[in-house]
């Protein structure tokens, strides 16, 4: 399988001209191919493109200075353009999993900025990084490569932090799990509750945001193109950094520690585009990372050979007693103690339904059919039974 391995790098000042003159060119080259597509009846071959956008406008003056910089991140970004729009056709035939996608969309110079590098356009030499007409980089490098990559990415972010990302081929890890298997409820004020009463905290984002809705505010006042907006623009470029490196970290601790200790994950089935839209969760409920989360133990769980589950979101796992299967039937948010009135069991809202979820997904849930019923004209709690329900404080 492949894994991705990123180091940060502090170029020189002549390095970082060379680069930006690199991310121009490789953002011309895709901007040219892009436009040659949108007024083409059919999609040309990437061949086709290659020749136009890159041997063809070498040798027009207003496109000479392609030659500066080398070809192999040209040609990559018209094969990544391919790329794109096949996506884009397998999405609209439904052969692409997930949310429908659009066209691709011309790049721009501010924002996220990058270069692609196959082998034959950079060389690892000891400590250092070749990378064609760039020079010799040094990356800071945290840990070892695993094996030799296959490309490498140079990422110039909005924050102007410069990385590179290789691409490494990595072998299974076959471990013994302690555990056979957890569910996992996630939330908001506790991240993640899991079936074996385990609990973990988020960090707390809110004074970050704070600060960069206040920037946000100041960066709409600003005139366009100055040099204090461009101030602005960085100083919340930053904060959102801070914000992503903080929840980054705390999720890839998580989910490692869940994978190795558990041979069978099992998640929720999240409608996270649909919550977002109450207007008085939404930026709450995108700090969390959710889909972070679960992208992060799926692919965990293939290197360390672990089962990774998904459960349908239709199921009512927080309506149903862990214990003996009876359902009660929604009730609101802020409760967040539930007693059952069928077993007289005392549940914490999140450790049931992460209880639940764990059942669903190894298929050891209970039998509720008969107190589903027994129980389906009552299925939101009646006055009697929200008087034995326990708020939160």
């Amino acid at each position: 399988m492949k894994a991705r391995y990123q180091f940060r790098f502090y170029p020189t000042d002549q390095q970082q001209q060379l680069l930006a003159q690199l991310f121009g060119c490789v953002r011309v080259v895709w901007n040219d191919a892009l436009a040659i597509c949108k007024q083409s009846e059919k999609l040309p071959s990437n061949n086709d493109l290659q020749k136009l956008v890159i041997t063809q406008a070498k040798k027009k003056p207003e496109r000479s200075w392609l030659s500066d910089v080398s070809n192999i991140p040209l040609q990559q970004s018209v094969a990544d353009l391919g790329v794109a729009y096949k996506n884009f056709f397998d999405s609209l035939k439904g052969k692409r999993k997930g949310k429908k996608i659009g066209t691709p969309r011309f790049k721009k110079k501010t924002g996220k900025q990058s270069a692609r590098f196959r082998i034959g356009g950079f060389s690892i030499k000891g400590d250092e990084v070749y990378l064609s007409k760039i020079g010799n980089i040094k990356p800071v490098w945290s840990r070892q490569l695993p094996s030799e990559p296959s490309s490498v990415t140079v990422i110039k972010d909005c924050a102007n932090r410069y990385f590179l990302s290789f691409v490494v081929e990595v072998e299974p890890i076959q471990s013994q799990a302690k555990n056979q298997s957890i569910g996992i409820d996630l939330g908001i004020k506790t991240f993640a509750v899991m079936s074996n009463g385990e609990k973990a905290i988020s960090p707390d984002y809110s004074k970050k945001d704070r600060k960069i809705r206040k920037l946000q505010r100041k960066l709409a006042r600003q005139k366009k193109d100055s040099k204090r907006r461009e101030i602005t623009r960085l100083r919340i470029a930053r904060l959102h950094n801070q914000i992503a490196d903080t929840r980054k970290d705390f999720l890839h601790k998580l989910s490692t520690k869940v994978v190795r200790e558990n041979q069978t994950i099992v998640l929720e089935d999240l409608n996270v585009s649909g919550m977002v839209k109450n207007r008085k969760l939404a930026r709450v409920i995108s700090l969390q990372g959710w889909r972070e989360f679960r992208v992060f133990c799926e692919a965990k769980s293939e290197k360390f050979n672990r089962d990774f589950r998904v459960i349908n979101r239709w199921e009512p796992t927080s309506q149903t007693c862990s214990c003996c299967g009876y359902r009660w039937g929604k009730i609101d948010l802020s409760v967040r103690s539930v007693p059952c009135l069928n077993c007289n069991t005392e549940h914490d809202r999140d450790e049931n339904a992460a209880k639940n979820i764990n059942k669903v997904g190894i298929g050891h849930c209970h039998d509720s059919k008969r107190t589903w019923r027994w129980s389906k004209t009552t299925s939101v709690a009646s006055v009697d039974e929200a008087s034995k329900i326990t708020h939160c404080p």
